[in-house]
Formats: structure tokens, sequence, C-alpha cells
């Protein structure tokens, strides 16, 4: 099974849509359009996996730059979510000072 990053979706693109696109060319076992946890809208791109490695190639050959909804879209293996580094967010961070004496 190989995972598969699609990107520069229109935002009311729906997980249908993209299912339906892929089917075409393959069998598909999942599809999610990642959305914005705060308002629930698509962020614009989303992921689809695809049971045989060889349609899913051949997904990335046919699809990748091809416009959907007026808009080119990306179509590319899955790289593996990297470790974000940098400071935690929340807190009380710096100097306050301050205090009893």
């Amino acid at each position: 099974m190989l995972k598969l990053y699609v990107g520069n979706l229109t935002f009311d693109t729906t997980e249908e849509d993209v299912k339906g696109l892929f089917e075409k060319l393959g069998a598909v076992q999942s599809v999610t359009i990642i959305k914005d946890k705060y308002s629930d809208r698509s962020k614009g791109f989303g992921f689809v996996e695809m049971t045989n490695d060889e349609e899913a190639k051949k997904a990335i050959e046919q699809l990748n730059g091809t416009d959907v909804k007026g808009r080119n879209i990306k179509v590319n293996e899955a790289r593996p979510m990297e470790k974000r580094e940098g400071p935690r967010r929340g807190g009380y961070g710096g100097s306050r000072g301050g205090g009893y004496r």
C-alpha cells in the first residue's frame, strides 16, 4: 500500500471528489483531507492510500499537475512527518520578575 500526498486542492474539494478522481486509476484504500481543528475548514491538502503500488505510481504520473476545479494539483509519494523542533507553546516564557519581598 502506498500513501500519496495531494496538494493545492480548493477548499471545497471533498474526500468523495478526490476518491472519484483516484479510483479511475486504481483501488483506493482511504482518502483524508486535512482540516483546521478550529474552523473545520480544509487546509487544501490531503492523503490518498492506494492498495496497489503500481497503480499509485500511475496515479502520480497521470494526476500530478492536472487541473481540478481550476487548480493544478500536486500529487507525489507522501513522506513521513518530520519531528518539529523549537519552543513549545504556552506556559510562562522569559523572565517575569516580580515576586514578594
